[in-house]
């Protein structure tokens, strides 16, 4: 009996002036305010390095998009910029790393989020690359864009020296397995991608 006058006692409440409820529109994410760049209009610049001999490379990529370098492949998934008017400002990047192994089998190194300002929060955990982002270019509702991607890697590597290529191959958009075997990689690390020679 005390049970249902608390209930009844709670549905008069209700009814009085002031309590009705609310309905309000909120987007499912920041990302779909108007002013917001799209996902698929960002652009990432990833750092590539191989341990193995020292060269750093950047890869600039949308998401959905995937690059191939000799035997990693690394694929962008998402990127993104906190608001300017946030305190703490953070850059991060959803990345997958696939690696040729040497029995010729492709295996998912890592597949997570990457931050620029907090490289140990996550960690590619791979003998020979390593992977971190460097930038996302996107823009937020009345604010300035984000910085410009940065100039070239200033690595000691002799690539650019070598009269090669990047030795990067740009994979179609969308694909989640790993690469074909049918796209050979490159002779060397240093190879021109547009001179199969």
């Amino acid at each position: 009996m005390v049970i249902s006058l608390a209930l009844l006692a709670g549905c008069k409440k209700a009814e009085q002036p002031g309590n009705e409820a609310v309905t309000l529109e909120v987007p499912r994410s920041l990302a779909d305010q108007p002013g917001v760049t799209p996902m698929a209009q960002r652009v990432a610049v990833l750092g590539l390095l191989n341990k193995r001999n020292g060269i750093v490379r950047d890869l600039t990529l949308k998401p959905g998009q995937a690059m191939r370098v000799k035997d990693v492949t690394v694929r962008l998934k998402a990127c993104e910029t906190t608001a300017p008017w946030e305190q703490e400002r953070l850059t991060g990047a959803f990345v997958q790393v696939d690696v040729k192994r040497t029995d010729g089998q492709w295996v998912r190194r890592f597949s997570g989020w990457l931050y620029k300002e907090s490289p140990s929060l996550n960690v590619v955990e791979d003998a020979v690359y390593d992977v971190w982002p460097k930038n996302c270019t996107m823009s937020w509702p009345g604010g300035p864009a984000a910085p410009a991607a940065p100039g070239a890697s200033r690595s000691s590597s002799s690539a650019s020296k070598s009269g090669g290529g990047s030795g990067a191959v740009e994979l179609p958009a969308g694909n989640d397995s790993a690469p074909a075997e049918a796209t050979p990689p490159p002779a060397e690390d240093n190879a021109d991608v547009n001179n199969p020679t």
